[in-house]
């Protein structure tokens, strides 16, 4: 019988984000995927909001969480993962490939030797092919890189939680132009991704509502079927051109040259200076002015 683990989804409105708190209801073991710290970038403030909203969930259900869990360093939201580590005592966890996008960024914005590029800010590395259980749920990683180097899959019985390689249907997929980000091979791991079972629900990280209201799951058939990137089954070339067009039309997410300073520390501030308090910093002209379409 196939595993059907029970998910809650939380949504995030002003960076768009989806974040989920699934649990084996035969042993209330779970886990949390993607979980939001938030940020208001024209104060600099930071707030608990959403993660203590997952943590107000799991007490009152009985969850007992034992992995948070992180898809690939965001670009639009802070990650809550050290937060909820600390109320939880859950481990935390990222794909392995997270240490090659340490090492890119660290030179984007020239951090210094004490930054360290080898993952040690989460408790364990995910290689792909990964399984590890929570409760009855077998857990199994997918390497899903195209929207960035490190990206995964997490894989749970007839769910999977595909973070920004696909958007709902009507969305198409997510963007492959971030540093290090490649359409082909998002194409692969979509690809990879339509091959479970028809019924897999599928989670996305992102969704932005175009005329209706936010939604966070659609099934591997109704991607084939309906996504607007899938569904008269482009060849990768034809799907590259499709996606890399649609990408130089698009800006840089607002919050991206500050998120990913926390977010390849593991949801961490930059370690505070003399004051006590910490700072971000842009790298000036690294980046084109886009404007959007």
């Amino acid at each position: 019988m196939t595993q059907s683990p029970k998910v809650a989804a939380f949504w995030d409105a002003p960076t768009g984000s989806w974040q989920y708190v699934f649990h084996d209801p035969a042993t209330m073991k779970g886990a949390i995927v993607d979980p939001v710290w938030n940020f208001d970038p024209l104060s600099g403030a930071t707030a608990t909001r959403d993660a203590q909203k997952l943590l107000d969930y799991i007490r009152e259900t009985g969850i007992e969480v034992e992995w948070v869990l992180d898809t690939h360093p965001h670009a639009d939201h802070f990650s809550a993962g050290v937060w909820l580590k600390q109320h939880l005592g859950a481990k935390t966890g990222i794909g392995e490939h997270v240490v090659k996008v340490q090492a890119l960024w660290k030179d984007i914005y020239n951090l210094g030797d004490d930054f360290a590029t080898d993952g040690s800010q989460w408790d364990h590395l995910f290689a792909d092919g990964d399984r590890f259980m929570i409760g009855n749920l077998e857990v199994q990683v997918m390497f899903s890189p195209g929207h960035t180097m490190a990206s995964v899959t997490y894989v749970v019985g007839d769910a999977a939680f595909v973070h920004d390689t696909l958007m709902m249907p009507d969305s198409g997929t997510s963007r492959a132009d971030f540093p290090g980000g490649s359409s082909a091979a998002l194409y692969d791991s979509i690809a990879q991704i339509m091959a479970l079972p028809d019924d897999t629900r599928l989670y996305v990280g992102h969704d932005y509502a175009p005329d209706r209201e936010a939604a966070c799951m659609a099934t591997v058939a109704a991607h084939r079927a309906q996504n607007i990137h899938l569904a008269d089954a482009p060849d990768k070339a034809a799907f590259q051109a499709r996606r890399d067009a649609r990408d130089a039309t698009l800006p840089l997410p607002k919050l991206m040259l500050a998120a990913l300073q926390v977010n390849i520390r593991g949801g961490r501030a930059p370690q505070a200076e003399s004051n006590g308090r910490s700072y971000l910093k842009l790298p000036l002209d690294y980046f084109e002015e886009r404007t959007g379409a």
